[in-house]
């Protein structure tokens, strides 16, 4: 059974009440998304500098982001497991919280010059991307099949405040860690641990009624303490590939999640490099970096709007060709920074298409009961693969050049034009 706090209008939960339930989950979930994501940002701004700072090393820079990216795939099937069980509320809270410890964890390795306790907080970091990545599955439990599209995007929009003001609190950072007796660098991290216990406890206090066990009523009749809603829920790696397996869309759906990711992330973690090798200034890269991210999230409420206006898979066939093409600008921009950034927004745009599309595509292809295992396999791919094609990326850039990396990470996105193709023929035949 659910908890009294889940049910509406004395156990009935009617179309008209979920459609109230949605408007405030939506709601929560953007502040819960914009508060959360400062932590995120303001965090991975000066994680590479403290590992560098703690091994004197550059080679281990970049290991702060992997064991993040690392933790964030670690922790998507459990979440996603106890989404199943016990709903939305308490798992994303629990997520916000974990992320919380890592970045005390994090601080107490820091401070002490323990780097292995340093990536073991940072591995507990990745906790925070999983929970932003599920968030944007909770906007779509309850909306409608002319709104989904619509709600995830606009939680996931939310995450732009911090990818945006994240980075720019070092400074203030710096300051508060002086008075706690903390090295200057570590001052973001005291923000970020912040920012995650205020998101857990927003969840935890204001999630209510859980979105998904207010679906899983509707399926059942519209009483979310139904016996359906207490049967055993299928988890684990092989349940998850199961249910994806059985439903083309949702196969569609988890390959364009995947290959949109993996194809954003060889591209643009080797994007600085190779304007540093063409001499163009760090304030130029980090403009680029930054345009990027606008592409990413600044547009992703219109691309929710095309797909809910013209249908999940043309959007996301749409995405594809949109990496496609800015890895031709990109390939062929040689050093030039005006065309490197105009690939690098592209690259973003594609993303936005590719995940906001298919990630509605995955909601919706499934039932209740189902979509908690799914999406929590989407997520640990999409992890996975981006820290795969993250550490293949500066091997491919010493043999190939920019212009290789590019086309081999364009060549990711065949497979997904072709199934979507065939999805789309299919139907209509």
């Amino acid at each position: 059974m659910t908890a009294m706090g889940e049910r509406v209008g004395g156990g009935a939960v009617t179309p008209q009440a979920a459609e109230r339930i949605q408007r405030r989950t939506v709601l929560v979930l953007m502040a819960v998304q914009a508060i959360g994501g400062i932590g995120i940002g303001t965090a991975f701004s000066v994680g590479g500098l403290v590992a560098q700072d703690l091994t004197g090393s550059q080679a281990w820079s970049g290991m702060a982001t992997t064991m993040s990216t690392v933790g964030a795939a670690v922790f998507a099937l459990p979440l996603a497991a106890a989404a199943g069980r016990r709903g939305r509320r308490p798992t994303l809270s629990l997520g916000w919280f974990a992320a919380a410890a890592g970045g005390l964890v994090a601080i107490t390795g820091a401070q002490a010059g323990l780097f292995p306790l340093y990536l073991s907080g940072m591995a507990l970091f990745g906790a925070a991307t999983a929970t932003n990545l599920q968030s944007r599955y909770a906007a779509a439990d309850l909306a409608t099949d002319r709104t989904r599209g619509r709600d995830l995007s606009v939680v996931l929009w939310a995450t732009t405040v911090g990818s945006v003001a994240g980075p720019n609190l070092t400074g203030p950072g710096a300051l508060v860690a002086g008075p706690l007796g903390l090295q200057p660098l570590l001052g973001p991290f005291v923000f970020s641990t912040v920012s995650f216990v205020l998101a857990g406890l927003l969840t935890a206090v204001l999630l209510r009624p859980d979105p998904l066990l207010t679906a899983r009523g509707l399926a059942d009749g519209g009483d979310p303490g139904a016996p359906g809603d207490t049967e055993p829920r299928r988890t684990g790696l092989a349940a998850s590939f199961a249910v994806v397996a059985a439903s083309p869309r949702a196969l569609l759906a988890l390959a364009a999640i995947v290959a949109s990711h993996a194809v954003m992330v060889m591209v643009m973690t080797m994007t600085p490099v190779h304007m540093e090798h063409g001499g163009s200034a760090l304030t130029v890269i980090g403009l680029t970096i930054s345009l990027h991210i606008a592409g990413m999230y600044a547009f992703s409420p219109l691309v929710g709007w095309l797909a809910d206006r013209f249908g999940r898979v043309p959007v996301l066939l749409a995405g594809q060709l949109i990496l496609v093409v800015s890895a031709a600008v990109s390939a062929l921009s040689g050093h030039d920074p005006a065309a490197i950034t105009a690939g690098l927004v592209l690259l973003g745009l594609g993303w936005s298409f590719g995940l906001v599309s298919a990630s509605t595509l995955l909601a919706e292809a499934l039932r209740p009961d189902e979509r908690p295992a799914a999406q929590g396999l989407s997520d640990l791919l999409m992890n996975a693969g981006g820290a795969a094609c993250g550490a293949l990326s500066g091997v491919l850039l010493a043999v190939f050049g920019f212009g290789g990396l590019n086309t081999i990470a364009a060549a990711l996105t065949v497979p997904v034009i072709a199934f979507a193709l065939f999805v789309l023929l299919t139907r209509r035949s």
